[in-house]
């Protein structure tokens, strides 16, 4: 009993309810604290990001397809003006003075303002194979993060089962406490008789056994401080609020084990692994389909817009003839765009097909693994239901073994090894029975998870 007391502690996160002064004390149901432990956790918002991230991409990818490019420059200064020394030339034909000079007295402010747009026509698909691709691989990022979720919750459900383990084992050391000091009573007044016949070998074992009974009993309360510390920091409590289970029985969880066969195929068509998957190779396949795409020549609409103003220049109304301090042009129309780059282009959609393909791989090696899990989460689960029912039958035969003992014992008919070992056995199948019931519970939410069910489904008897 000793070494599997220990053991069980190590095992857990466990968790207690002790004795809590002036403080406020709040009940929280499983499926609450699971929801507000997901709510509260800075991983899964750290998680969202991405899931956020990819959505922009799709945004991103969509404003391709509408003026993809058009921007606004200009330029600012101060230049000086011009002035013709020949008295026969009006303004607008100072460009035929060769001897035209600066007017360096003559100062004023130079704007230029140039617009240019592009607008695509048609691109064999690319653009929207582009967007199709930003899609898909924004859905894999919300399987992805349906994935941390639901791996959170089901550590949450473990630590909620933990608690009500740590609640049990409290209960059961107390009332072990309480049967120790009555047995030592009933030895102690054993030994006052005149007559008595009992061991003092087993009278000094069963003093050993008391002070290491008290070391587990404050291992016990230390852990479950600190599992009640835990709790309060995953529910985000304040200094004048514990939480604890609405709860304090650790009993089996009602949905039974059904064939292997219903895990196994929900398995491939529910878990978030595969569907995230499944849309990466969506993502790999438009991808592969957008750079083939863009290969082709692709016909687009362009607008370019230019205007200058300098106040002291002359604007030239000849139209071979460009003031570039003073002018106003425009112009549109249809064009055609093909890289020649060939080579890279070449390079990237070899790349495209190699991810395409390793997407399809990582599919096959998904589902032999989700197979390899649920037959070993369905094997832990019906060995941890057959050492549940096992040890109950143990457990109700040590109480009635321990019954036997103690009549015996009073009416001095039994002996105190006798009665010690049946007290020990009972308090250990006790504390079994508790952690079996625990291991079930975890292995039975562990198999709903890698089934890709809802946790929170064991709990309902259907």
């Amino acid at each position: 009993m000793k070494t599997s007391l220990l053991a069980f502690l190590a095992l857990l996160l466990c968790l207690p309810i002790i004795g809590y002064s002036q403080k406020d004390t709040v009940q929280v149901s499983i499926k609450n604290f699971i929801e507000r432990g997901i709510k509260n956790s800075g991983e899964l918002d750290y998680e969202h990001q991405k899931v956020k991230l990819a959505d922009n991409r799709i945004d991103q990818a969509k404003s391709n397809r509408y003026l993809p490019r058009f921007e606004l420059n200009t330029q600012h200064g101060v230049v000086p003006g011009v002035k013709s020394n020949d008295p026969n030339l009006s303004e607008n034909e100072y460009y035929l003075d060769p001897n035209l000079e600066n007017d360096w007295e003559n100062w004023a402010v130079f704007t230029r303002a140039e617009v240019k747009a592009i607008q695509p026509l048609f691109s064999w698909g690319a653009l929207k194979n582009t967007v199709k691709a930003a899609q898909s691989a924004a859905v894999a990022a919300r399987e992805q993060f349906n994935k941390k979720e639901s791996d959170l919750r089901l550590k949450l459900f473990e630590l909620y089962q933990s608690y009500l383990l740590t609640s049990e084992i409290l209960y059961l050391l107390e009332e072990a406490e309480k049967k120790i000091e009555k047995i030592d009573k009933q030895i102690k007044d054993k030994e006052k008789q005149e007559d008595s016949e009992i061991d003092e070998s087993d009278v000094f074992k069963f003093e050993v056994y008391k002070e290491e009974f008290k070391i587990r009993a404050a291992e016990v309360r230390e852990e479950a401080a600190m599992t009640q510390r835990i709790w309060n920091y995953v529910l985000q409590a304040d200094e004048n609020t514990v939480y604890i289970p609405d709860t304090y029985f650790l009993d089996p969880v009602p949905r039974g084990l059904k064939e292997i066969g219903y895990y196994r195929s929900n398995a491939l068509s529910e878990r978030a692994e595969v569907e995230a998957i499944d849309a990466g190779i969506e993502a790999a396949k438009f991808g592969v389909k957008a750079l083939k795409q863009k290969n082709y020549p692709s016909l687009f609409l362009g607008l370019t817009g230019s205007f200058a103003n300098t106040p002291n220049r002359p604007r030239q109304s000849n139209p071979f003839i460009i003031n570039n301090s003073n002018y106003a042009s425009a112009s549109f129309g249809i064009g055609i765009r093909q890289n020649l780059d060939f080579f890279s282009m070449k390079t990237d959609l070899e790349k495209g097909k190699i991810k395409q393909r390793q997407a399809k791989f990582l599919k096959d090696a998904a589902v032999d693994g989700i197979v390899l899990e649920i037959n070993q989460a369905y094997k832990n689960a019906s060995l941890s239901k057959m050492k549940v029912e096992r040890t109950d039958n143990a457990f109700v035969t040590s109480k009635k073994w321990l019954r036997q003992e103690q009549l015996d014992y009073d009416m001095d008919m039994g002996d105190t090894k006798d009665l010690v070992d049946a007290m020990k056995k009972e308090l250990e199948l006790r504390v079994k029975l508790k952690r079996e019931i625990f291991e079930f519970n975890k292995n039975m939410a562990a198999l709903y998870r890698k089934s890709g069910l809802p946790i929170m489904e064991i709990i309902n008897n259907k």
